[in-house]
């Protein structure tokens, strides 16, 4: 029994080693997440992703239904005999035959076509912002892979610092120049490290997998390290802005539609008010000799009018519910206004604070570090001084990348708002990322 677990052990360990290599080669290609490679990605989340497959088929299906509106009905066929006298058979006829057609008047097969045609038009914006918003979750997924990867190589970087000073220590604690205090610290600030980089290594992991669900990719696809691109320009609320989000939005665009269905609809119930009418012939014919005796020219209509209170209850509903589509369509715009704000809001408080931490935290705790670090060789500062200060700046760097990462996911959403749901549109919005490397 213990061989069999042995064995079974070395066949799972054998089993992962390939695996392993390819996650190492994987990582060794960096990919910066630019505008490009999220196009790249978009177009196999379009194929591939069954959500925008179940939209594409239902706008197949509309399409389907327009080619099907039919301007005239199906002919309807009668056929029929007459039981009488043999007299009266051979007078009149007693083989009955004939044909009837419903007339397209007034306008109904044109209006229920419109009522196809609309919603044609509403499964094809809803195609259109099903795509758009999977499009901005895809970026997001991609930005937090990106800061996932930049946290981990940030605490792989910490673990390196951590072990030269658990060796140094260990060096100046043989020859009593480190206490036992200061051994422990960096032991425990160690071990700390190495559990949260595990964590760390787990929410990359999670996020590699959110980034194959949306691509439905197998879950265990292996992706090259992402990178975050440099802080983007600050983008102001203004009214170049709310315009594109007013007249662009992928929803506002999606509700529009759906206002022109409900009035589609309404014209389809005002004009059941008209009769429908039918023409056909009728003609007899004698069984006994199959000669022709009568024929008739005839014209059926219903009569509405007999309904004329339940049809203005119809057109009452349709009208309500046109007034109802019409009004969420106004608070949607609303909220696209108080959205696109708060967009711009939250994406300039991002912008602000990773060139805070860049530009200032960043380099003054760098400086500080150093200098402390050079005291404390000198004696002239304790090693819990250090240590504090390097975990400033461990928590300086990754506030950097954080809120670079935030930014970019903000605008992802704001770029969304503006009918574009890519990143090149950063450039129409004055969002372009800046030209000047980030710091490490």
């Amino acid at each position: 029994m213990k061989n069999n677990f042995i064995l079974i052990g070395v066949l799972v360990l054998a089993g992962n080693l390939p695996r392993a290599a390819a996650v190492e080669t994987a990582r060794t290609n960096a990919v910066m997440v630019t505008p490009d490679y999220l196009s790249q990605l978009s177009d196999e989340l379009r194929t591939n992703h069954p959500a925008l497959r179940a939209a594409a088929a239902m706008t197949n299906a509309a399409a389907a239904a327009v080619a099907a509106v039919r301007t005239w009905e199906d002919p309807m066929v009668m056929a029929g005999a007459m039981a009488a006298t043999e007299s009266m058979r051979a007078d009149e006829g007693d083989v009955l035959y004939g044909l009837e057609q419903k007339l397209p008047l007034f306008g109904k097969p044109g209006l229920e076509r419109n009522v196809a045609r609309a919603e044609l038009a509403v499964e094809s914006a809803n195609l259109e912002f099903q795509f758009q918003t999977r499009r901005v979750d895809l970026a997001k997924t991609a930005f937090r892979a990106a800061l996932a990867d930049r946290v981990v190589g940030i605490g792989e970087q910490d673990l390196a610092w951590l072990d030269d000073m658990k060796q140094l220590l260990e060096q100046n604690a043989r020859v009593g120049k480190a206490s036992l205090v200061e051994v422990l610290q960096i032991e425990n600030e160690r071990a700390k490290r190495m559990n949260q980089l595990q964590s760390d290594r787990n929410q990359l992991a999670h996020e590699q997998v959110s980034l194959n669900r949306l691509l439905n990719r197998d879950v265990n696809s292996l992706w090259p390290r992402l990178e975050l691109p440099a802080v983007a320009g600050a983008v102001h609320f203004n009214a170049h802005l709310l315009d594109f989000a007013l007249k662009y939005e992928p929803k506002t665009i999606k509700m529009q539609q759906q206002v022109k269905q409900s009035e589609a609809m309404a014209a389809v119930t005002r004009r059941q008010k008209y009769p429908d009418i039918s023409a056909g012939v009728e003609a007899r014919n004698y069984s006994g000799d199959g000669s022709f005796r009568q024929g008739m020219f005839i014209l059926r209509m219903n009569f509405p009018w007999a309904n004329a209170g339940k049809i203005r209850a119809d057109i009452r509903r349709d009208e309500a519910k046109l007034a109802a589509t019409q009004y969420e369509l106004a608070d949607m715009q609303i909220g696209v206004r108080e959205e696109v704000h708060q967009l711009t809001v939250k994406t300039d408080a991002a912008r602000r604070e990773a060139l805070l931490y860049r530009d200032q935290i960043i380099p003054r705790t760098e400086s500080t570090l150093e200098t402390i670090r050079t005291g404390w060789q000198t004696g002239q500062n304790t090693f819990r001084e250090v240590l504090d200060t390097h975990r400033m700046l461990l928590d300086a760097r990754l506030m950097f990348v954080r809120a670079v990462a935030e930014q970019y996911q903000m605008l992802s959403e704001l770029v969304l708002c503006c009918g574009a749901g890519n990143l090149d549109a950063l450039t129409m919005i004055g969002a372009e990322p800046e030209s000047q490397p980030e710091k490490k």
